[in-house]
């Protein structure tokens, strides 16, 4: 299996339009062959650390690197990047495997 951890920073104030598109985007993520988990995610109220108002998650498990390999190439994929690009800053995507 496959962890991914994405971290995508919006621009100041699209965060809401990002979490947005995202949900848009989810039932076909999740109707990829090999995905186990795909959402985002953004920092709980109240806790000590934090991500900030900016920061939206994306938390993905993937039964294998191809699976992983063949969602990046997905025309969904393509067509959310294309609608998202005026929206993010900056993105950190880390791919990880069980320890």
């Amino acid at each position: 299996m496959i962890h991914v951890v994405a971290i995508l920073t919006a621009k100041p104030g699209q965060r809401a339009a990002l979490i947005e598109a995202m949900h848009g985007n989810l039932a076909a993520v999740r109707a990829e062959a090999g995905c186990i988990e795909y959402g985002p995610a953004i920092d709980a109220p109240g806790t000590m650390a934090s991500f900030g108002e900016d920061v939206v998650l994306v938390m993905e498990k993937w039964e294998s690197m191809a699976h992983l390999m063949a969602h990046a190439k997905a025309p969904h994929m393509a067509a959310f990047g294309a609608a998202t690009k005026d929206l993010v800053a900056a993105r950190a995507i880390h791919i990880l495997q069980p320890a």
